[in-house]
């Protein structure tokens, strides 16, 4: 199943690859630090980061140094840790559930944040109760989802998602609910701003609050890397090679939750990149995960920041960032799905 080469996917050497999408990050990061509706040039962003280090004069206006360490920075971090977040996420679960079909909110993650969120808007109204409410919503479904797969044990992956679906349903009904009553001139369109997805309110102590959850699950999916290969052989094989299924696969759940869930509370409900992220890795270096989990962190990450920097500079006002990852998502995995239709 999968290849044994150096050379996989496109042929393209794995180490020259990761090199490549390491630059294009930090390109893309360069150009999200300066494009805005406020350009700040290059040169004045160095001088600025090397004012922090060296005493150099300042002959750039305060309100540039505040707009790049109070707005963007944390914008620019945020893009990076949930893109990367979501794109591992949707290739750990596409290789545990043996399905291409999969994203990291098959298991109710979105519906139960969007739940939260909603319930935040129309009794809070304040940011913080915003991020606290999806974040412990998304946790909750999810362990709604697990409790009721372990009724019937003798598929637990086609359970899994079986009960994800039902337990989103839920939720998505009960989100439903709320947006009806919900006051349609102040509360209802914060609801809809908040599930179409934004980093408008990334800022430093989000990042320091859920920066740490996205980066731990991200490095325990990089470590376990190898053995979502055994699962994606089957059950029946990783057990015959010694792999405990069980623990296994809920790892993968837990880390691959815990960052949907750190990311859906401060982006809000982000689509398609768990999806089609996943498949653009493995167009360029194949099926096996050793690879496609670092390629799918960086290529989630470049996508998400060049994405949110298009939302906030194609028209004066910003644009839902699962608007935009719908329009450019889906197109690409039409074309991905006829590239590979043969298997995946």
């Amino acid at each position: 199943m999968y290849s044994s080469g150096k050379k996989v996917g496109l042929g393209i050497m794995p180490g020259k690859l990761m090199i490549f999408l390491t630059l294009l990050l930090a390109v893309v990061a360069v150009a999200s630090l300066m494009l805005g509706q406020l350009t700040i040039p290059a040169a004045t962003i160095l001088k600025i980061f090397a004012s922090r280090l060296f005493p150099i004069e300042q002959t750039w206006a305060p309100t540039l140094e505040s707009v790049l360490f109070d707005v963007r920075l944390p914008r620019l971090y945020a893009g990076i840790l949930v893109g990367a977040g979501l794109s591992i996420s949707g290739a750990s679960f596409q290789g545990l559930f043996r399905n291409p079909l999969v994203s990291p909110h098959i298991l109710g993650v979105s519906a139960g944040a969007g739940l939260g969120a909603a319930l935040a808007i129309l009794f809070f109204g304040n940011i913080i109760a915003i991020q606290f409410f999806s974040f412990v919503f998304s946790l909750i479904a999810v362990s709604m989802t697990y409790g009721l797969s372990r009724v019937y044990r003798s598929t637990p992956v086609l359970m899994l998602v079986l009960s994800g679906i039902i337990v989103g349903a839920l939720f998505s009904a009960s989100t439903s609910l709320l947006k009806y009553i919900a006051d349609p001139v102040n509360n209802m369109p914060s609801i809809v701003f908040w599930l179409l997805g934004s980093l408008n309110n990334a800022s430093n102590k989000d990042m320091v609050i859920v920066g740490p959850i996205i980066l731990v699950g991200i490095t325990v999916l990089l470590l376990i890397r190898w053995r979502i290969n055994l699962l994606a052989m089957g059950e029946e094989d990783a057990r015959a090679l010694g792999v405990d299924t069980g623990r296994i696969r809920l790892t993968i759940i837990v880390c691959a939750t815990m960052i949907s869930a750190a990311a859906v509370s401060i982006a809000g409900i982000i689509g398609w990149i768990g999806l089609v992220i996943p498949h653009i890795g493995r167009l360029l270096v194949g099926p096996d995960n050793k690879h496609l989990l670092p390629v799918a962190v960086l290529v989630g990450a470049s996508y998400l920041v060049a994405v949110d920097t298009l939302a906030r500079t194609a028209i004066e006002s910003e644009i839902p960032i699962g608007i935009l990852t719908a329009m450019v998502g889906a197109p690409i995995f039409a074309y991905l799905l006829r590239k590979t239709r043969s298997g995946w």
